[in-house]
């Protein structure tokens, strides 16, 4: 019995195909040099064209939003290297290069480098967002790897010095280009590593073609950046020139002058921010004292009124009020007893032998005893006597005595 013939469309051939070239590695992911010919760009933007060497040709086409990422277009009769995938047009039957990436041949084997680096170095995680370490907000001091005679240190400064003045500067100065200038770049990295009291790290050149920037694509370069103790941020080149160094780097700059921008806040803004907080804080506080006072009203009201100074004052004023009744007690007590004393005086007065004396009697001592001589016994002829009277005294001698009634 013969076998069935089985027949294939085809649309099937070509997806079959098409599978194929699909799954193969090395058509998914190659370079390819050759020269341009029958360079267009359709209205959509995309481009289309051929290379070719000496002995084959392959269509190619790039659609237009990666075109429009490319730094560099070719025309026709030019040498490149273009890096893409095959696969198979399927309307035609025909397969071409789908293109993402267009270097000039004369660049194409550096390119290749570079990308082979790149992605030897992201698998070892080189790469990876989770090592990346945070700048400092304030830096104190900042250290700059570049040229000290070029422009991106001048661009730096410049930065720095209008943004914040505060912060210090040390060079550590390097080579940016040339075969000596990956080991000067690693050498000045570690120099501020060890020997400085810097707090983050500017790795900076000015803009270049790709062999000019190429120092910062060297594999030791990017070690270093990624074992530097300080964090590290990578200024090289211009807005869309990218190498090593900036995927290595703990932040990319566009620019030297980015870089340094990034590096320190504003003082405009930070006195901006602070007069801002400084209200806030001033508001804040009136307003906590106010609701505060009000708050301890009651109780500084309370402490008044149980204040010791407020009973010292009642107990004052009472202290005062009794001694003004004491003084003026005591004043009634003193004339009171001022009339009595005098009454007793007069009575004394009316008593006393002086006032007997002023009605004319008189009062008589032996001056030899100074007994008062109330009897005429009391004396014999020769005693001495002495008399008192009213104005004063005089002497005596007796001659002779008599008794009453003789």
């Amino acid at each position: 019995m013969s076998k069935a013939t089985h027949y294939f469309s085809v649309s099937q051939i070509t997806s079959y195909i098409k599978e194929l070239f699909e799954i193969d590695f090395v058509l998914q992911d190659l370079w390819i040099e050759g020269e341009v010919s029958n360079y267009s760009r359709s209205a959509a933007g995309h481009v289309y064209f051929t290379l070719k060497d000496e002995a084959a040709s392959i269509r190619c086409v790039m659609w237009r939003s990666l075109a429009e990422r490319q730094t560099y277009l070719p025309s026709n009769g030019d040498s490149i290297v273009a890096h893409g995938r095959i696969s198979i047009y399927e309307v035609q039957g025909t397969y071409q290069l789908y293109v993402d990436a267009l270097q000039p041949a004369g660049l194409g084997i550096l390119y290749l480098q570079f990308e082979a680096l790149k992605k030897r170095l992201e698998a070892e995680g080189l790469f990876a967002p989770e090592r990346k370490r945070p700048l400092p907000p304030f830096p104190r001091c900042l250290g700059v790897v570049t040229s000290p005679t070029g422009a991106a240190i001048r661009d730096i400064l410049h930065v720095l010095g209008r943004r914040y003045p505060l912060v210090e500067v040390i060079l550590s100065p390097a080579l940016v280009q040339g075969d000596k200038a990956p080991l000067q770049i690693v050498a000045a990295i570690e120099a501020l590593n060890q020997h400085t009291d810097a707090e983050a790290i500017i790795v900076a050149r000015g803009g270049g073609s790709l062999e000019e920037l190429w120092a910062f694509n060297d594999e030791r370069v990017a070690r270093a950046i990624y074992s530097s103790r300080l964090p590290v941020i990578s200024g090289v080149g211009h807005e869309t020139d990218f190498t090593i160094a900036d995927f290595v780097a703990d932040v990319r700059a566009p620019t030297p002058s980015a870089a340094a921008e990034i590096a320190v806040p504003d003082q405009g803004e930070l006195r901006g921010t602070l007069h801002l907080r400084r209200n806030r804080l001033v508001a804040l506080m009136g307003r906590q004292i106010t609701e505060r006072r009000r708050a301890l009203e009651p109780q500084a009201r309370a402490l008044n009124r149980l204040s010791p100074q407020a009973k010292i004052a009642s107990h004052r004023q009472r202290i005062d009020e009794l001694t003004r009744a004491a003084s003026a007690s005591l004043a009634h007590q003193l004339a009171l007893q001022r009339e009595q004393l005098r009454g007793h005086l007069l009575r004394l007065q009316s008593l006393s032998p002086f006032a007997t004396l002023d009605r004319g009697y008189s009062l008589t001592r032996q001056l030899r005893t100074g007994e008062i001589v109330r009897s005429v016994a009391q004396v014999a002829v020769g005693d001495r006597i002495e008399t008192q009277v009213s104005d004063g005294k005089f002497e005596s001698l007796i001659h002779e005595t008599k008794t009453a009634g003789a």
